[in-house]
């Protein structure tokens, strides 16, 4: 089944110039489209409505801190189970757990700064989209 997700390359991502092997890692599967590409910085408001469900948890606060410390880039992807796909490709958040040949199993270094964010879901997927490119058809 064709989806789409917003995929989001983190500051840390951008910062220690990733953005090429991870857009890279995407593109080279299969069946899979990158619709639209954004580089931007976000600013609390956004980052409130994306990350709400996260509010009065212990890393709300650090999470929020840590992805307006610099530019992310935002990405739409679209193709065949993209969602359950490119959230395998992104592996655990946790690097040590990450699989070889996941992008945090190859390239992360810490849990908080996890290079990626990826939908969970078709519904998380729909909303994330709305925020972040609300002119999308």
């Amino acid at each position: 089944m064709t989806q789409r997700s917003l995929v989001l390359l983190k500051p840390d991502a951008v910062r220690r110039g990733l953005v090429g092997e991870i857009v890279g890692r995407i593109e080279r599967k299969a069946d899979w489209r990158i619709t639209a590409l954004e580089l931007r910085t976000l600013d609390r408001e956004t980052l409130e409505q994306h990350y709400a469900e996260h509010v009065g948890k212990v890393f709300y606060e650090p999470l929020v801190t840590f992805m307006s410390s610099g530019p992310v880039v935002a990405l739409v992807v679209e193709g065949e189970r993209v969602i359950e796909g490119i959230r395998v490709l992104a592996g655990p958040t946790d690097p040590i757990t990450a699989a070889p040949g996941s992008i945090r199993g190859d390239l992360g270094t810490i849990t908080r700064e996890n290079l990626i964010h990826a939908s969970d879901s078709e519904e998380s997927a729909n909303r994330e989209l709305k925020i972040f490119f609300p002119n999308l058809a």
